[in-house]
């Protein structure tokens, strides 16, 4: 008998319909011998709706009483799952975060999970009944409740499946698996089988919604298989998997005929640009300007320096939107006592990014990708890379022609329009 770990999003859950629809899908993975651990977003819209009554109320919300208000939506949806399964006969308990023991750190809003005890899953289980966890949430080493951010129950989900040795976690989604692009940008976008550990993680960490960055990370660290799937079908979906072992047991032929060289074309439209100017080119610079912002829990992700002139360079690096306000505090702060000449910036803009394991051991793709968009008339503004990775930053008002151009002239086309229900923007 093995153990199945299966994460249910917002949609999945959204109705009282299609809670019923997820108790007779975890029936039949039970049915065929398996015990099943069940993670549970929020019904639909209802994070959503939680934090629009905080700003009824409020102007200020305190992360501690932030994080209590939005638990509530996750609990919901495990209650209602158990009463479901026990209407079909099947014996379930529900867990929230801190009874099913995931401990966090003390970060209110975007808790970093530490440690996962899971002794009461362990023993619903041996007592052989489905437990149902609450996701996105924990209990920080100060005895608080904490929310995990953007794609929290993702990160459950695999911390949990880390905890039981589950021989798989299914994520149960709106779409049937990881495309090569978003469908809704590009219709040509196709799904793809499976991926490496780390081409999905760049292909999260570049903008690709499908699986939040931090589930990744966690199911790459403990060797989880994750099976990104559709919960309105049957269908098989993306795996996820360490593929090394695979393609070791493959000769590099195949290898050569089977994996692409480009995987996907991300985009990301939630960061913003800011750039420093006119500041002393010396050592010690680039850390007194990054420094207060890691102290912030600022995420900065791409980083340029212009060249020095006369001992004065510029620096533009890009931070999320939503923390854009804190950064540009921080920066204005330290750019007066780093005597720089000002500090911009542009929230109108794009991060396009080519991902692919082949990349490693094909040489020209950058040069090739620079080409495609300059003769689509597309300017670029800041370049990034890692071994399976390029990325740009554009104009936003260039997001989609790039992101086609990309798609078709690397050879990612499908050769028909994606005609499945397309996911709502997050």
């Amino acid at each position: 008998m093995g153990i199945v770990v299966q994460k249910y999003g917002g949609t999945s859950v959204a109705d009282p319909e299609r809670i019923k629809a997820v108790a007779e899908h975890v029936a039949f993975t039970r049915s065929h011998g398996n015990d099943v651990v069940v993670v549970v977003s929020a019904m639909g819209k209802t994070t959503d709706n939680l934090i629009s009554l905080a700003n009824q109320v409020s102007s200020t919300h305190p992360g501690r009483e932030l994080d209590m208000l939005l638990t509530t939506g996750e609990r919901i949806s495990m209650a209602l799952v158990c009463m479901a399964l026990a209407d079909i006969g099947i014996d379930a308990v529900s867990f929230t975060g801190s009874q099913v023991g995931i401990i966090t750190d003390t970060v209110h809003t975007k808790a970093k999970i530490l440690e996962v005890k899971g002794d009461r899953l362990r023993e619903a289980l041996a007592a052989g009944k489905v437990a149902v966890v609450a996701g996105f949430q924990g209990v920080s080493t100060d005895r608080e409740i904490t929310t995990l951010g953007r794609g929290g129950s993702d990160t459950t989900a695999v911390a949990l499946a880390a905890a039981v040795n589950a021989d798989v976690c299914e994520i149960y989604t709106d779409v049937t698996g990881v495309f090569s692009s978003d469908p809704r940008i590009v219709p040509q976008a196709r799904k793809l089988q499976r991926l490496d550990f780390e081409e999905m993680l760049e292909m999260a960490g570049a903008g690709s919604k499908v699986l939040a960055l931090r589930s990744v990370e966690f199911a790459r660290n403990h060797n989880v298989p994750l099976h990104v799937r559709s919960s309105f079908t049957w269908e098989h979906g993306t795996w996820v998997l360490d593929m090394s072992t695979i393609n070791a047991q493959q000769s590099s032929k195949e290898n050569a005929m089977e994996d692409p060289i480009i995987s996907g074309v991300v985009h990301e439209t939630g960061e913003a640009k800011v750039t420093v100017f006119g500041v002393a080119d010396k050592p010690g610079i680039s850390a007194a300007l990054f420094e207060p912002l890691a102290d912030a829990n600022v995420n900065v992700d791409m980083i340029v320096q212009n060249t020095s002139k006369d001992g004065i360079t510029d620096i533009s690096f890009t931070v999320p939107k939503a923390d854009l306000a804190a950064a540009l505090k921080i920066v204005n702060t330290v750019a007066g006592e780093l005597g720089a000449a000002g500090v911009t910036h542009d929230e109108a803009v794009a991060k396009i990014s080519l991902v692919g394991a082949g990349m490693k051991t094909s040489p020209g793709v950058a040069a090739k990708m620079f080409r495609v968009l300059a003769d689509a008339g597309v300017n670029i503004e800041m370049i990034s890379t890692s071994t399976i990775r390029v990325s740009v930053v554009v104009g936003a008002a260039n997001t989609e022609k790039a992101m086609r151009t990309l798609h078709t002239a690397f050879g990612l086309d499908s050769g028909q329009a994606y005609s499945a229900p397309l996911p709502e923007r997050k």
